[in-house]
């Protein structure tokens, strides 16, 4: 008796998730929706930061990039669409903020970008989810 309670409960518990559309990444739904949050809030220019610095050392151009522009920035830990460019510096300077963009045309790149960051900001924390970019 305490097992067909124990399997009932279990079945209604599923069933209870299941149709909340509870499902892990790469799934078609999430727990939450993604909400829009100004690119000027601190903990967005942490997850940029921490989402170019992970981009510029898995990159295999000898170029740093940095963003040009934030095209979206959303919660669920940390949505960023960005548009980043080819810089001047390479990457042994260590320094991506001050860097110009290229300016010949055969050196420029661009790609739009979306990272997807988990961050426990009070411990400084960040987690790469997802990083996929495609060049335009």
């Amino acid at each position: 008796m305490a097992r067909l309670c124990l399997s009932l409960l279990l079945l209604v518990a599923t069933v209870t998730l299941v149709s909340r559309g509870v499902h892990t990444w790469g799934r078609s739904k999430v727990v939450r929706k993604f909400q829009d949050i100004p690119e000027t809030y601190v903990y967005v220019q942490q997850a940029l930061w921490f989402a170019m610095k992970n981009y510029n050392k898995a990159s295999k151009d000898k170029y740093t990039f940095k963003v040009v522009k934030v095209l979206k920035s959303q919660d669920l830990d940390y949505f960023l669409e960005v548009k980043i460019a080819r810089t001047m510096c390479k990457k042994i300077s260590g320094e991506n903020e001050n860097c110009l963009l290229q300016q010949d045309p055969q050196m420029q790149k661009m790609f739009l970008c979306t990272f997807i960051v988990a961050t426990k900001p009070w411990k400084f924390e960040f987690t790469m989810l997802k990083k996929q970019c495609k060049e335009v």
